[in-house]
């Protein structure tokens, strides 16, 4: 399946337009509270165990939307938006989200 964030996938037209469909992910963010307390985590500058949280929750997002896209009878995503947001008490969790118009490409 094609998965873009443009409107158009050069070469091949919309033959139909079959709807918004989206993948969310929310996790437990201690990674936010924690992020200073696991200091041996950093390495370089970088928090490796929490961009491997962020990669997961990002990829599993994508694949809810191919999921609902495959469902319509998608054979593409178009105009994918792909968000981070922290939510819940004291900013607990962080929600992934990702949506874009499923559509059938000629």
């Amino acid at each position: 399946m094609i998965i873009s964030t443009t409107t158009t996938i050069e070469g091949r037209p919309v033959t139909q337009y079959l709807g918004v469909v989206t993948g969310e992910v929310i996790v437990g963010a201690n990674i936010f509270k924690d992020l200073f307390a696991g200091i041996r985590d950093i390495v370089g500058g970088r928090a490796g165990s929490y961009e491997t949280t962020l990669r997961s929750a990002r990829d599993t997002a994508f694949q809810e939307l191919e999921a609902e896209a495959t469902r319509l009878g998608a054979n593409a995503v178009i105009g994918v938006d792909l968000d981070y947001e922290v939510i819940g008490k004291e900013g607990s969790m962080l929600m992934v989200s990702v949506s874009g118009t499923a559509v059938r490409l000629g």
